[in-house]
């Protein structure tokens, strides 16, 4: 079973809504991935810059496994939260397909990943996607806004704002889309934790597709 947590921009709380929903849900035991693209010229290795990016294949991406969970990585974190397992997956930008067959791997043996990523969702369909809004952030990634209609629900940053201030992004689609309004340092409500348990468990024990997530078109849960 896949959950896929994504965002519209960097910095926005991605990270803590993964760990939050580990730690509310310890039952299904995670294994929690964070991608990493980098932009052209910096290695996949170490995050620095590095002509391999453009003209050497050898290593087009890496896989670390985090051990400490007082490390205070973001992996270390998913540790810290109850996460089994947890690693850090780096590419450059575009060439996630590199490090694919590895993915797969380590979803094949793991009953239930979390990753935090937009760019797996090229590759994978997760059994649910939620999506991370800022409202007051202005910068939308075009890679965001391509997956979100994709959105099963939107986890979106309280700050009091009814709209948010993004130019050239349809509200078509994020407006009908179910919405969970949280308040840091409380990333996960008990209303999101319950959706994901209950789309885990349907996924795992039917055969037909999962309810939706929400009751309607709009619906702003807490």
């Amino acid at each position: 079973m896949l959950v896929v947590v994504g965002g519209h921009t960097r910095n926005i709380g991605k990270t803590s809504v993964v760990a939050g929903l580990i730690a509310a849900l310890p039952e299904f035991h995670w294994t929690a991935i964070k991608i990493t693209q980098y932009g052209h010229d910096v290695c996949s290795t170490d995050g620095e810059p590095c002509a391999c990016a453009s003209t050497d294949p050898a290593h087009p991406f890496a896989i670390s496994e985090e051990t400490d969970r007082y490390s205070g990585t973001d992996t270390g974190r998913f540790l810290a939260a109850g996460a089994r397992r947890a690693y850090w997956v780096r590419t450059a930008a575009g060439e996630l397909g590199h490090a694919l067959p590895a993915l797969r791997g380590i979803l094949e043996t793991s009953a239930h990943v979390i990753a935090e990523s937009n760019s797996i969702l090229q590759f994978s369909k997760p059994d649910l996607y939620l999506v991370v809004l800022d409202f007051a952030a202005r910068d939308f990634k075009s890679t965001s806004r391509h997956h979100l209609d994709r959105a099963d629900a939107l986890v979106v940053i309280d700050r009091g704002l009814r709209r948010p201030e993004w130019r050239g992004v349809s509200a078509r689609l994020w407006e009908s889309k179910p919405r969970f309004r949280v308040r840091p340092p409380q990333w996960v409500t008990e209303a999101m934790a319950a959706l994901v348990r209950g789309r885990l468990n349907s996924s795992t024990t039917s055969s037909g597709d999962a309810p939706r997530a929400g009751t309607g078109p709009a619906a702003d849960t807490r």
